[in-house]
C-alpha cells in the first residue's frame, strides 16, 4: 500500500507533456497533487482539459482574465518576441497558486519547468525572476529540475527528498518521452505553445484593441476568429474567414450586429464596439461581400442588430487593394 506524504502540492498544469509527467511522477512518489489550469481568452482551457482527462487526471481550471489584461499592460519583464509576457506571466500564476494553498489544504507549488528549455522564461535567472517575483518562490518545486535549482523550503524542511527529484536542462525532450513511457503516460500533444500571446498576428490585434481602450475578456474572446478590420475609433469589423471561423464568431458574439450576403453562404461579419451608423455599415457590408469568391460584385447583404429587425443593404464589393487602409493584420 503507498504511503501518502503529509504535504501536498498545487501544480500549474498546461497540458503539455512536462506538466503531465510532473502530476504523474509526485503522484507516484505518494503526494496528493491538485493541478490547476489558469485560463484567459488568449489561453483556453479546453486542450488542458482534453489532455487532463486523457491521463486521468482532475483538473480546476481557474479564470484569472482580469489579473492577467492588468499584468499585460505593463510586464515589469517585458515582452518576448510578441505580445508574450512570458516572466511577468509565470510569476503571475505562481501568486494566483499561493493565494490558493490554504483553499485546497495544500503545502508547496510545483510546475513541469525545465532549466533552459523555453528562451525567455525557463533561463536559469528568468526561473529566479519568476520565483522572486511570485513572492511565493520559497514554496516553488519544479521537480524536473530541481537537483539544478537551490533548495526552497519544501526540500530543506524534509518534505520532499531531493534525490528523488530529476536534472534535466535544455531543450531536448527524449529524456522527457523516456520518462512519460516509464510512467505509462502516452497521450500528450506535440511541443509548442498554446498560448495564443506568441502568435503574431494575435498579438498584432491585441495590441490594437487595448490601444483602442476595448480591451476586455468578451471583445479578446472575439480575437481567436477571422480578419479584423477597424472601420472608426469605436467600430471593428471581424469577417469569418472559414465555416469553423462562423461558427466561434456566431457563438461569441452575443451583443454584436451581424451581416451576411442574402440568399447565399459565405463569410458571417461581426461589428463590434457601439452602433455603426450607416455610412460604416455600407463600409462592412461591402467588405463582408468582398470576401465571397461566388458572390456577384454587387449583392445584397444582410444586417441585423442584436434584439434588432433585420435589414438589407445593396452593396458593391471593394477591390481587394483597398481593403488594407481598413485591415488590422496585414496579410
Amino acid at each position: 500500500m503507498k504511503t501518502i506524504k503529509p504535504h501536498s502540492a498545487i501544480a500549474l498544469f498546461s497540458g503539455g507533456l512536462d506538466s503531465i509527467i510532473v502530476v504523474k511522477m509526485m503522484q507516484g512518489l505518494g503526494y496528493e497533487i491538485f493541478p490547476v489550469f489558469f485560463s484567459t481568452p488568449y489561453l483556453p482551457p479546453h486542450k488542458a482539459l482534453e489532455y487532463a482527462k486523457l491521463n486521468g487526471i482532475n483538473l480546476l481550471v481557474r479564470d484569472i482574465s482580469e489579473a492577467h489584461l492588468q499584468m499585460i499592460k505593463s510586464p515589469r519583464y517585458g515582452f518576448g518576441k510578441n505580445h508574450n509576457p512570458c516572466i511577468d506571466c509565470h510569476a503571475l500564476m505562481f501568486q494566483l497558486a499561493g493565494d490558493m494553498l490554504q483553499e485546497l489544504g495544500a503545502s508547496f507549488i510545483i510546475s513541469g519547468e525545465v532549466v533552459g528549455q523555453r528562451p525567455m522564461s525557463q533561463r536559469r535567472d528568468a526561473l529566479n525572476s519568476v520565483s522572486k517575483t511570485s513572492g511565493v518562490g520559497d514554496l516553488i518545486v519544479r521537480p524536473l529540475s530541481q537537483k539544478l535549482l537551490a533548495d526552497t523550503l519544501p526540500i530543506r524542511e524534509g518534505w520532499i527528498n531531493k534525490d528523488e527529484m530529476l536534472d534535466l536542462q535544455g531543450r531536448g525532450r527524449n529524456a522527457q518521452m523516456e520518462l512519460a513511457t516509464k510512467l505509462g503516460i502516452t497521450d500528450y500533444p506535440s511541443p509548442g505553445g498554446g498560448c495564443l500571446l506568441t502568435d503574431a498576428g494575435y498579438s498584432l490585434r491585441l495590441r490594437e484593441l487595448i490601444q483602442h481602450g476595448q480591451d476586455n475578456p468578451h471583445t479578446i474572446g472575439l480575437l481567436r476568429w477571422g480578419r479584423h478590420f477597424r472601420l472608426s475609433p469605436q467600430i471593428k469589423l471581424i469577417v469569418g474567414r472559414s465555416e469553423a471561423d462562423n461558427n466561434g464568431l456566431s457563438q461569441a458574439a452575443t451583443d454584436e450586429t451581424r451581416l451576411s450576403i442574402k440568399d447565399m453562404r459565405g463569410p458571417l461579419g461581426i461589428l463590434s464596439g457601439g452602433n455603426p451608423d450607416e455610412p460604416i455599415l455600407r463600409i462592412a457590408a461591402s467588405i463582408v461581400l468582398s470576401y465571397s469568391r461566388k458572390a456577384p460584385a454587387t449583392a445584397a447583404v444582410r444586417y441585423q442588430p442584436k434584439d434588432g429587425m433585420e435589414q438589407i443593404l445593396m452593396v458593391s464589393k471593394i477591390p481587394l487593394e483597398n481593403l488594407n487602409q481598413y485591415k488590422i493584420n496585414i496579410e
